[in-house]
């Protein structure tokens, strides 16, 4: 829970998990053992009055012992505490102390305590960046701050022991290392030693000789780091968070950044930008800290935060890597005990350092989207390293991380010192079992196919000369010689208006070849996944379609559809349906989007249907979210589109609006004037009762848009190499 201003964003509430006690049984199925959990000063005591409420808490710990877990409760996380303190008030670690004895006494039979959560990192983003309440940003005052959170960490745990002597601190802390270039040698020596300071100082470590000490001391800390010295409070467990972010490289060459990534100090300016982003060889990661950590101070570890706000089968590959790291360690003797899947719920605007509550959400365990929260493939990974049973397929492979696709800037190569810890990560040996794409040239097929290729992915996508959906026997022999572990339709009859001239051929490629495809892979008890149309709906109704409703098709195309979905879903077994609709794609030069571009680029009129209510779909988002329904192990029907209702005519304008085309040429239309064979529904746009996942229409056009002023670019480079003129190639 964060302040901005006089704002407080609570992530409990804002998951929705302040009113799900439930929550807590679907983490205790997963075979947790403990569990971080919120006991938060700004939300017993939002006012600093005393007047503690501890009704909400009361009932979640009492849960959380019933379940058989141990909390671990954390009374400060990112905050400022109650409107009444900051993290630089001089009085600071008494009031949270007072609030730690209540707390203690209240909960006896809590042994596990993490009071403030990241001291370090919370002061840089409260007191020395300014992000966080109270907003200050000078180094002094950063000091300032942490030393508080210290001294109110040994006086929350002095009072906590009151109650408890056996209380166990938990204390937690963002780990990384900094890398650099030799010019700026010295802005990465002072990271690598501030990293430290919690712990250090908690240690009672930061007296005369450490690296710190001198620069503290000129800021007028030195009594107060004399105090600390003279009473240490040292860990009984380091809680290490680490993060793709937490690693990071300094680059004293700026031209070779965007301006975004520049800062500096007092003496030069400098890039800051992830290691993993740069350095060759890789950064020692997770696994290289906790090295440095256990050499440090040799006291038992966990892996306390393990997240990467990623594509499903990333999540897996991050908190599987942090667990085998945890194994390997404790094969060499460090006291490794645990590894933490950070967040069960996921984060909300993250993204932005909580700084903006704009409503960005990264999926956790679970997915709070959907009522009630769905599990996702990571949830499964906990049972799995919980029971120790074998990988999920879809989810092998190497991360983002250990791929060249890491490289964002120019790499740098570093020399390694011998004191610095070697992971011993391999990438995996064994091929993977591919996923099975049906479908190799439509939109669909190419754009899962380029999906699986970015995410690391093994696949085999299939044309009809090699699999034909009217030919069982071509089916069965692809799907036993390629073993997939699951298997996506992307073929079929995509000519709406032909349709109505060839009612048998459309039925026989969406409906009778996609449920032989179906019944095939039912019968090897293989994952499926099938796609279907908004146009199995007649638009009589005056909201958005969710799943629940009747199919009611108005030509030959959508009764295809709606019959190929009633018959796959009849056979039961894994299979996924999902209703999308008008595709739009930078990758696809055919589709709507692409003609509104091409038309209004050459500054001719466009004419746009304004009395037909879609719900456009960008194909990059819709393939994505596919893969992680599908590493989910999701199954019946879902309806994926970006979330708006729009006309075609409103839907064209609002394409040549963020590519600074004139709206003004679009031509609003009847559906009639454009004399189409096939009905369409006049109002088609898709809702949701199983959580609305895909983003909004607006965000996805400026993707779209972004996507097709870097290909534009790309192709005025080429055309200037060429010789061609450039405003040719743009109107092409």
């Amino acid at each position: 829970m964060n302040r901005i201003g006089d704002l407080f964003h609570d992530q409990t509430r804002r998951t929705g998990h302040h009113d799900r006690i439930a929550d807590l049984d679907r983490f205790a199925e997963l075979g947790l053992t403990a569990l971080r959990y919120p006991v938060l000063w700004e939300r017993t005591d939002p006012d600093g009055t005393g007047d503690f409420d501890w009704t909400w808490t009361d009932e979640r710990l009492t849960r959380i012992r019933a379940l058989g877990m141990r909390p671990i409760a954390g009374l400060l996380h990112h905050g400022s505490g109650p409107r009444s303190t900051d993290l630089l008030d001089d009085h600071f670690a008494e009031k949270f102390a007072a609030y730690a004895r209540a707390a203690a006494q209240r909960y006896p039979w809590v042994a596990d305590w993490t009071p403030i959560n990241e001291p370090l990192t919370t002061a840089r983003f409260s007191a020395l960046y300014g992000h966080w309440y109270p907003h200050a940003a000078d180094e002094p005052r950063f000091w300032q701050a942490l030393l508080n959170q210290i001294d109110a960490t040994r006086l929350a745990m002095r009072e906590i022991r009151a109650v408890r002597p056996d209380a166990r601190l938990v204390q937690t802390e963002d780990l990384g290392r900094t890398y650099s270039t030799r010019a700026v040698a010295h802005q990465a020596d002072f990271d690598n030693a501030r990293r430290w300071m919690t712990w250090d100082l908690l240690e009672g470590r930061v007296t005369p000789g450490h690296p710190l000490w001198r620069r503290l001391e000129g800021f007028g800390f030195g009594e107060r780091l004399r105090a600390i010295a003279d009473d240490p409070c040292p860990p009984d467990l380091m809680g290490v968070n680490h993060y793709l972010t937490s690693d990071r490289f300094l680059d004293h060459r700026t031209d070779d950044y965007p301006a975004e990534r520049v800062g500096g100090n007092e003496f030069m300016a400098f890039a800051d930008v992830e290691a993993v982003r740069a350095v060759l060889p890789a950064p020692g990661g997770l696994e290289g800290v906790l090295d440095e950590a256990w050499a440090r101070y040799g006291r038992p570890l966990a892996v306390t935060e393990s997240h990467n706000g990623c594509t499903r089968e990333e999540q897996v590959r991050w908190i599987r890597e942090a667990w085998e790291a945890a194994e390997r360690l404790r094969g060499r003797g460090v006291d490794v005990r645990a590894v933490t899947a950070w967040a069960l719920l996921g984060t909300c605007d993250w993204n932005s350092l909580l700084t903006r509550h704009v409503g960005h959400y990264e999926v956790g365990a679970f997915d709070v989207r959907s009522d009630p929260p769905r599990p996702t493939a990571l949830a499964a990974e906990l049972k799995r390293l919980a029971a120790g049973t074998e990988a999920q397929p879809g989810t092998s492979g190497s991360g983002w991380w250990r791929r060249d696709i890491r490289l964002q800037f120019k790499p740098v190569f570093r020399t390694v010192e011998s004191p610095e810890p070697r992971p011993e990560w391999s990438a995996p040996k064994a091929s993977p079992r591919p996923l099975l794409i049906v479908g190799a040239t439509g939109t669909l097929g190419k754009a899962l196919a380029r999906a699986c290729e970015w995410r690391g992915l093994a696949y085999r996508l299939t044309g009809r000369s090699e699999l034909s959906l009217d030919d069982g026997a071509s089916i069965a022999r692809v799907i036993e010689a390629c073993d997939p572990w699951a298997v996506i339709n992307a073929a079929g009859w995509v000519r709406v208006d032909d349709a109505e001239a060839d009612p048998a051929g459309c039925m026989a490629a969406n409906a009778e070849g996609a449920v032989r495809l179906a019944r095939a892979c039912r019968e090897r008890d293989l994952p499926m996944v099938g796609f279907s149309s908004d146009l199995v709906f007649d638009g009589r109704l005056a909201r958005p379609y969710v799943e629940s409703d009747t199919p009611s098709p108005l030509n030959v195309y959508g009764a295809s559809k709606a019959r190929a979905e009633a018959e796959i879903l009849a056979l039961g077994g894994q299979a996924m349906i999902v209703r999308t609709a008008a595709f739009f794609s930078p990758f696809d030069p055919y589709n709507f989007a692409a003609h509104v571009v091409r038309t209004l680029a050459a500054g001719q009129a466009f004419r746009a249907a304004d009395d037909l209510v879609i719900s456009p779909t960008y194909v990059p988002d819709l393939v994505n979210t596919v893969l992680d329904l599908l590493i989910d192990g999701e199954t019946g029907l879902r309806h994926l589109a970006n979330d708006a209702t729009v006309s075609w005519a409103d839907f064209a304008r609002q394409v040549a609006g963020a590519l600074d085309l004139d709206p003004g040429l679009v031509q609003g239309a009847p559906a009639a004037s454009f004399g189409w064979p096939a009905a369409r529904p006049a109002y088609a746009a898709l809702g949701t009762e199983r959580g609305r996942i895909m983003q909004p229409l607006e965000n996805a056009i400026a993707h779209y848009a972004a996507a097709v002023r870097e290909a534009q670019f790309a192709a005025e480079a080429e055309a200037l190499i060429d010789g061609a003129p450039a405003a040719l190639v743009r109107v092409r």
